[in-house]
């Protein structure tokens, strides 16, 4: 297995991390010290590790896992609600406490799972609809969107090219677009007579 940061440990087991008096982490598969953030890293690469105390040697991975926990939460990326974690509180000491880890222990594997299902269906359906396509579309229905609002809009577009004109040609110009428009709009109007006269 190989850590974030590198180093391995033997397959199946997890990156041994001691923790020292000066809290600092040493992880001994890379053998240099670690902060919460690369241990974040190791979880978040799919490895594992256990933190023993360096001078008791009690195993001491709940409190770091916490740490890191509370870290992030303080970072901005809260994914605990407030009523989350006012129920958690009022558990501890509770005649159900011994149910509760149980419990969220399973709700987070499927919720997992669940996750990882998202995942697979969101890859083949990008599979099936390339973003290339979906972009190329979403251009294509802008530039008609466009378009149909320079019909219902014909003088809106000018800009300065029609400020600077002179006003005859101004007229000359919005009368050509608006018999160009009529047209269009009369061979609509035939097309639409001509598909209810065959429905």
């Amino acid at each position: 297995m190989v850590s974030a940061n590198g180093g391995e440990a033997a397959e199946g087991k997890p990156v041994v991390v001691k923790k020292y008096a000066n809290r600092r982490l040493y992880n001994t598969a890379t053998s240099s010290y670690v902060t919460l953030d690369d241990l974040a890293r190791i979880i978040k690469s799919g490895a594992d590790f256990v933190v023993y105390d360096a001078k008791t040697g009690e195993d001491i991975t709940r409190s770091v896992l916490a740490q890191i926990i509370l870290e992030a939460e303080q970072k901005g990326q809260s994914l605990l609600p407030l009523s989350f974690l006012r129920q958690l509180i009022g558990f501890y000491g509770d005649s159900m406490q011994f149910l509760v880890p149980g419990y969220l222990e399973q709700a987070m594997r499927a919720f997992a799972k669940n996750q990882e299902q998202m995942r697979k269906s969101f890859e083949e359906t990008f599979k099936l609809f390339p973003f290339g396509p979906v972009e190329e579309m979403s251009k294509h229905n802008l530039a008609l969107f466009e378009e149909a609002l320079k019909m219902f809009a014909p003088f809106a577009r000018e800009g300065t090219e029609v400020a600077e004109a002179a006003p005859q040609d101004k007229e000359a110009g919005r009368l050509e677009r608006l018999q160009t428009q009529i047209d269009a709009l009369k061979r609509q109007l035939a097309d639409l007579e001509g598909k209810r006269k065959r429905g």
